[in-house]
């Protein structure tokens, strides 16, 4: 089975690079105890979002959710110029969120799990993101047979119990991604899409994990301008 290339190097930037319309970046976000104090990110939250958090049961999924979502919009204040605070967002069908100015041809993506989050951001081209923490997910064969193409679940199905977790979370990222970049969501998968096919492409952004990112044309992972959000 093909590798899948981890990115080795994040580097932190005050103000993002210029985004080209064929280039990709991608934001690392640390959503854990060893993110950004709460206190500070509170206030940047829209009522929408601190609704959302009031929902959630536990106190490390909050503070997961308010890290993420506030880490977003300190990486697209850098990109638009403007205030984290400031920046609107319409939802789709599916309940992606687009910034509501589309002046710029900004387009983004979040995903978050466990303690990491990943920005995907691209200009002109809608993009998915989507990154899993590689764990023990039950009957997996069955999962698979449900949800992926019957290629895909023969594959798994057949695949060695060691390499049969990594090749189900490289078709549950690759799904998820394509269904964000689209706006379909996972429901609707079987839906016809609403744009060509799409490129993915799959790395490691930290051991443990795998994600993928969704877009029209994708250049290849050692491509992408990979950055973390500071926690300062």
């Amino acid at each position: 089975m093909e590798a899948v290339p981890p990115v080795d190097y994040w580097h932190s930037a005050a103000h993002p690079p210029g985004l080209s319309p064929g280039g990709l970046h991608l934001w690392k976000i640390c959503t854990g105890c060893e993110g950004a104090p709460l206190a500070q990110l509170w206030p940047l939250l829209s009522q929408r979002e601190s609704e959302r958090v009031a929902k959630l049961r536990f106190d490390r999924h909050r503070a997961r959710y308010v890290r993420a979502q506030a880490g977003l919009r300190m990486i697209l204040s850098g990109y638009l110029g403007v205030e984290p605070e400031a920046i609107g967002f319409q939802y789709g069908k599916a309940g992606k969120p687009l910034l509501e100015d589309t002046a710029s041809g900004l387009e983004f993506n979040l995903t978050n799990s466990g303690d990491l989050a990943l920005v995907a951001l691209s200009v002109g081209a809608p993009v998915g993101v989507d990154c899993e923490q590689i764990r023990d997910r039950g009957d997996m064969v069955a999962i698979a047979e449900r949800m992926f193409t019957p290629e895909q679940a023969a594959r798994i199905a057949a695949a060695t119990p060691e390499d049969r977790l990594q090749q189900f979370h490289i078709a549950w990222t690759a799904l998820e991604a394509q269904v964000k970049a689209d706006g379909r969501g996972l429901l609707d998968r079987h839906q016809p899409a609403a744009q060509d096919a799409l490129q993915i492409e799959h790395c490691v952004p930290e051991p443990g994990f795998i994600a993928a990112v969704a877009r029209g044309r994708l250049p290849p992972v050692g491509e992408w301008v990979t950055m973390t959000l500071s926690a300062d």
